[in-house]
């Protein structure tokens, strides 16, 4: 029976506005196993970008817990939870969010440089990934210099090069046209089945949602199906 790697018990989240509390989560509970590929869907308005940065340790709860290995992030500092941020979870996002000026194996070092492992080090492990990534030959590259599927390669080798224990990729497709998005996806199919990978792809794409293991759609601050 694969572990629990990731679990959310009774999650509110409410924000406050002029005096009106707006509530946005609505008693989240959602369990996501270790080596799982799974998708959140939801329309906008949904809530869905708030469980989001839940699970990304960007916001927290007006109530209930979250665990990861468990372990409540719910307690931990602000500075505890940066630090679980960097080495648990790898972001990848719609906009790639590479840095221009820096070459792609100093972008894909950037967490292990926050991490002030030594430049020997991380520069090895940076071509590593980008290797796995299938653009080793491309380290010295500026990301101007790459299509959008290469940039998201890259941003996924990024993702990967501190060993996180999930990643969580936010609308990965985006911003590609469908063939290069499919590319993304395989790449993403092919980590989790060979690396046993836990991946949690958010996506609007009901043909990305449908090569997951399972889906998670959210309506209305509640978890509507799985």
């Amino acid at each position: 029976m694969p572990k629990i790697l990731i679990e959310m018990q009774d999650i509110f989240k409410s924000y406050q506005s002029g005096g009106v509390v707006q509530p946005v989560l609505k008693g989240i509970n959602l369990k996501i196993y270790s080596g799982e590929l799974v998708a959140i869907m939801g329309a906008s308005g949904s809530g869905k970008t708030t469980l989001i940065n839940m699970i990304g340790i960007l916001d927290r709860p007006t109530s209930g817990k979250y665990l990861i290995d468990e372990k409540d992030v719910t307690t931990l500092t602000d500075d505890e939870q940066a630090t679980m941020r960097n080495k648990v979870i790898g972001f990848v996002f719609q906009s790639f969010f590479l840095l221009p000026r820096l070459s792609l194996l100093e972008n894909v070092g950037l967490p292990l440089y926050y991490r002030h492992t030594p430049v020997n080090e991380k520069n090895e492990l940076a071509l590593k990934f980008l290797e796995k990534v299938g653009l080793k030959d491309f380290s010295d590259r500026r990301p101007g210099q790459l299509s959008g599927g290469q940039q998201q390669r890259v941003a996924v080798a990024r993702a990967l090069v501190g060993s996180p224990t999930f990643i969580l990729a936010d609308e990965p497709t985006g911003a590609l046209d469908s063939k290069t998005g499919q590319l993304i996806m395989n790449l993403f199919k092919e980590l989790n089945s060979k690396d046993n990978i836990t991946i949690i792809i958010v996506t609007h794409d009901p043909k990305i949602a449908e090569q997951c293991m399972r889906t998670i759609r959210i309506q209305d601050g509640m978890i509507l199906s799985e």
